[in-house]
């Protein structure tokens, strides 16, 4: 299982990976947004967005790419890690 998170603060991507860990899950992190973002997105199960703290643009681009690839999108406008968690957790439940 793989989450790929976009968005969120720089200082807190080890505390989200630590938390997609504790739930089983391999997590890749975009905090800003970067050449390549399509192409380093991969087919994950799972993409969070932290709406609060990313561009309307990389929002945009992440949605196309989720609906392109069917992957399963869930937004979060804050990039807490109870935020992380609680996605998660209904994450879980849906499976």
């Amino acid at each position: 299982m793989s989450v790929v998170i976009i968005g969120g603060n720089e200082c807190m991507v080890c505390q989200y990976e630590k938390i997609c860990k504790q739930y089983g899950y391999k997590c890749k992190v975009f905090a800003k947004e970067r050449s390549g973002f399509k192409k380093k997105l991969g087919n994950p199960d799972l993409m969070v967005l932290f709406t609060n703290t990313v561009s309307h643009k990389m929002v945009n681009s992440a949605v196309t790419e989720a609906k392109r690839n069917n992957i399963r999108l869930a937004r979060a406008h804050s990039s807490s890690a109870a935020a992380l968690i609680s996605v998660l957790e209904n994450h879980v439940e849906k499976e």
